[in-house]
């Protein structure tokens, strides 16, 4: 499975990652590392969350903005 995340800063200095084909799944970080590890974790969430199945891996590509 591969998904596109965006990943932007917001006004506090933070870092919001999203992923566009799931709706409402978002995270955030200090940094944009820590912004994409937690991403992972709610992507595997979600999905887990709706198709009742973890993936083992999710790979992704950041989209700079």
């Amino acid at each position: 499975m591969k998904l596109s995340i965006r990943i932007i800063r917001d006004d506090e200095g933070n870092y919001v990652a999203m992923c566009p084909s799931l709706p409402g799944c978002q995270s955030r970080g200090r940094n944009r590392e820590e912004a994409e590890r937690s991403m992972e974790e709610a992507i595997r969430g979600y999905i887990a969350a709706v198709n009742n199945f973890v993936p083992e891996h999710v790979d992704h590509e950041v989209v700079a903005t």
